[in-house]
C-alpha cells in the first residue's frame, strides 16, 4: 500500500509499515516547468532590461502598474502581451519559458 500527496511543491511518501518523508521539489523529481519558475525568470528580464518599468509599460500599451503586479505579485500576462513582452524584453519566450 502506497500513496503520494502533493502538498505545495512536497511529496510524501507513505508506506504501510513506515513512513519515509522525502521533501523534494516537484519539477526537480519530475523536470517539469512551473509558474513559479517562469515569473522568477520574467521579474528577471524585466529588471534587468535597461528600459524604465514605465518605458515597458508604454510600449506593451498597459498601464505601469500592471508591470509591477507582474513583479510583485502573482500576475502573469496573457498570452499575446507575454510575447509582445518578450519581443520588447528582446528575450527569448524559450527561455522564459524554461525550454532553453
Amino acid at each position: 500500500f502506497t500513496n503520494f500527496v502533493n502538498i505545495h511543491n512536497i511529496i510524501i511518501f507513505v508506506q504501510c509499515t513506515n513512513v519515509k518523508i522525502f521533501l523534494h521539489n516537484v519539477h526537480t523529481i519530475y523536470n517539469m516547468i512551473t509558474i513559479v519558475d517562469i515569473q522568477l525568470r520574467l521579474r528577471e528580464a524585466i529588471n534587468t532590461s535597461q528600459l524604465s518599468k514605465t518605458e515597458i509599460a508604454n510600449k506593451l500599451g498597459v498601464n505601469p502598474s500592471t508591470i509591477s503586479r507582474y513583479l510583485h505579485a502573482n500576475k502573469f500576462p496573457s498570452l499575446d502581451t507575454f510575447a509582445n513582452l518578450c519581443k520588447i524584453l528582446d528575450v527569448s519566450s524559450d527561455e522564459i519559458l524554461g525550454l532553453k
